[in-house]
């Protein structure tokens, strides 16, 4: 499969402060290093239409892209539950969710039966209408596979989620916005990818009640090694 998608999934940009396509520019200033500084630094354009979105885009799911012998989904249930117990070096079969990021409730995990999602904090879809679709399949495949946009989170709530921004969702759990939406910022950031105005100005909404919030830090690479590939 090539990078590039059919005529007609490029949409005209809002007309966001500053200017269609520009920066976000204007509003609260956060600290330097601060996730609300950042959020100047996105590019603000409309959402692109959804066509040709398939999770298959962004390779198999939870591949071994940093080559440990564990596939991503085990890595980050082993990062982030407590009381882990594994079987052959990686596979997580039980632990605890100490306290679930998105409602606050302590939620056990034990495999096969699992009430624990691992979330991608942006989510493929919402990367895919906002500059995903003109990316090389090995840089989806590594964005589906980072750390940075990874978490372990209960299943309930976060399928309350489905694809939505931080302009339409937000976890139920207020205490954690903030970290929740810098980590949006940090993903976007990170891999280029636009917000909408409705976005940007979420994002500013919440941030500003936090300013000092750091912009999380990942040091995973964009591109997956080339043994991997995406339909």
């Amino acid at each position: 499969m090539v990078a590039a998608l059919a005529v007609g999934c490029t949409a005209e940009p809002e007309e966001p402060a500053g200017g269609a396509g520009g920066r976000a520019g204007g509003g609260a200033q956060g600290e330097p290093g601060s996730a609300l500084a950042a959020v100047d630094e996105l590019t603000v354009k409309g959402r692109a239409p959804k066509t040709g979105y398939d999770r298959a885009r962004f390779g198999s799911p939870w591949a071994d892209v940093d080559s440990n012998g564990c596939g991503t989904r085990d890595d980050i249930l082993a990062r982030d539950l407590a009381q882990v117990r594994t079987e052959d070096d990686c596979k997580v079969v039980s632990g605890r969710l100490a306290s679930d990021p998105y409602s606050g409730a302590g939620i056990a995990y034990e495999r096969g039966r699992s009430k624990i999602d691992i979330d991608h904090l942006v989510a493929l879809s919402d990367a895919w209408q906002k500059g995903a679709q003109q990316w090389e399949p090995r840089k989806r495949i590594a964005f589906a596979n980072d750390p940075l946009n990874l978490l372990a989170v209960g299943a309930s709530v976060n399928r309350s989620k489905g694809d939505g921004d931080t302009a339409t969702w937000l976890p139920p759990a207020k205490g954690y916005r903030c970290a929740y939406v810098a980590g949006q910022v940090a993903v976007k950031r990170k891999y280029g990818l636009w917000v909408t105005s409705a976005e940007r100005d979420a994002m500013r909404r919440v941030l500003t009640g936090c300013p000092s919030e750091r912009l999380p830090a990942g040091d995973a690479p964009t591109v997956a090694p080339d043994r991997f590939h995406a339909n």
